[in-house]
């Protein structure tokens, strides 16, 4: 121990010298006590004690300076970063839905929401960062995905939105807008009108049921991009847990953390869910000796999961309702890919839209009809005509052949072809049609 350190260092402690001063004037009012000595002594004591106190007040000070000056001269990491991957910013007219006092019935949605889309695509989705932006008008709001503006609209918090299905009843009367998550006709309505529009024919909802509807549909369209590495190791040390050795032969070898992110990534880009990554790492580790790039993973993995895509789309006991493409039209798409193998976009551009156009026309009686189905075609073509239908139609599915169990009726309900001038495709691919 260094008692003489110890000692010295109290001798510089202010709250060392009071109990001296005050004891020592006890002492010189004491009768035959030397006074002229002990009350002295006192008074230096006394005097020290103030020194020093003086000194420390003085240092608190200039610290208290330096932190209350902080703020003005110094930007902090946490004022410019943003950290929440999901945003909601609500309006001043809208905070009364994440009101604790109120219920805070926008708050029980989306953690609702939550819940849902993470059992439906397989892994945690991230917190929702819900807060109120002066910026806004009162009643608007806005959603960021990774801190972009992917959806905004307007919300009237004391009212409700009434839903027109196209054959409701004249005679109600509101705030004409379109349904923010499907682009329907509907009204905002105060709460007395609401059993005059459901009678009607309206389907009536609360603003925090809009804008939970609003977000659920946003987040559930960026997946992938709400997927990371973070949430690529949490199923892996899942996987460790239930399957070891499998999870040992997916990685680190053969398969970065980062290359089995760019396929889940990948897979959820087209709505294939994780929710059985066992299956995912399997077929991984079975393809593990091809080599094969990403995108050749992906198609792989792909035929490996395809009972489990085609249940996405249609339940177990019902046909899958196709769309395919004419023998001519397709042989002339695989040209295309085949001659740019690593394109994002393959095909020339006046094609592309000819075969957008046929695609729509197919489609648009399935999506009129609310039917589920699927788009077929090569699986030497499925990636580059997926992208290129996804630009339009985000929710249509397209399979390859390969990806259909055999097990699984297909019923064929319009066939997009073209005219089949394979020689003359640099300038004319034919123009495709619907029959």
């Amino acid at each position: 121990l260094d008692l003489s350190g110890q000692i010295g260092s109290q001798f510089g402690i202010a709250r060392a010298w009071g109990p001296v001063a005050g004891i020592l004037t006890l002492l010189g009012f004491i009768p035959a006590m030397p006074q002229l000595v002990v009350l002295p002594a006192a008074a230096l004591a006394g005097g020290i004690y103030w020194l020093l106190r003086r000194g420390e007040k003085s240092a608190d000070t200039q610290l208290e300076t330096i932190v209350s000056s902080t703020p003005g001269h110094i930007i902090e990491w946490h004022e410019i970063a943003e950290t929440a991957p999901i945003t909601l910013e609500l309006g001043y007219a809208l905070v009364s839905l994440v009101d604790e006092r109120k219920g805070a019935p926008l708050m029980g949605r989306v953690t609702a929401i939550r819940r849902q889309l993470s059992r439906e695509f397989g892994f945690v989705l991230p917190m929702v960062k819900v807060a109120d932006d002066l910026s806004l008008p009162g009643n608007s709001y806005q959603i960021k995905i990774s801190g972009v503006l992917v959806g905004d609209d307007n919300a009237w918090a004391h009212e409700l939105l009434a839903l027109d299905s196209g054959d409701c009843l004249e005679g109600v009367t509101g705030r004409a807008v379109k349904d923010p998550s499907f682009g329907l006709d509907a009204l905002w309505i105060s709460e007395a009108d609401r059993t005059d529009a459901i009678a009607a024919g309206y389907t009536v909802v609360d603003p925090a049921t809009v804008i939970a509807t609003h977000l659920n549909q946003l987040a559930s369209a960026s997946a992938a991009e709400l997927f990371g590495m973070d949430d690529a190791q949490a199923l892996v040390d899942n996987l460790k847990y239930s399957y070891p050795q499998l999870a040992t032969g997916l990685t680190p070898a053969p398969y970065s953390l980062a290359a089995i992110t760019a396929l889940c990534r990948a897979l959820l880009t087209e709505r294939v869910p994780l929710r059985d990554f066992r299956r995912v790492a399997e077929a991984m580790v079975d393809l593990a000796p091809r080599n094969l790039d990403v995108t050749e993973l992906v198609e792989a993995v792909r035929q490996r999961l395809g009972a489990l895509i085609v249940q996405t789309i249609v339940p177990v006991k019902m046909p899958l309702a196709a769309i395919t493409f004419d023998g001519g039209l397709e042989e002339l798409l695989v040209q295309s890919v085949q001659t740019g193998p690593h394109a994002t976009w393959p095909f020339e551009p006046a094609l592309a839209r000819r075969i957008i156009a046929a695609v729509d026309e197919a489609v648009q009686p399935m999506l009129i009809a609310a039917r589920s189905f699927a788009i077929i075609t090569s699986p030497l073509c499925r990636a580059a005509i997926a992208r290129l239908i996804r630009a339009q139609f985000s929710d249509v599915a397209v399979l390859s052949f390969l990806e259909i169990p055999e097990t699984k009726k297909v019923d064929v309900i319009a066939v997009v072809g073209g005219e089949p001038r394979l020689a003359d495709t640099a300038h004319d691919a034919g123009e495709p049609y619907a029959e």
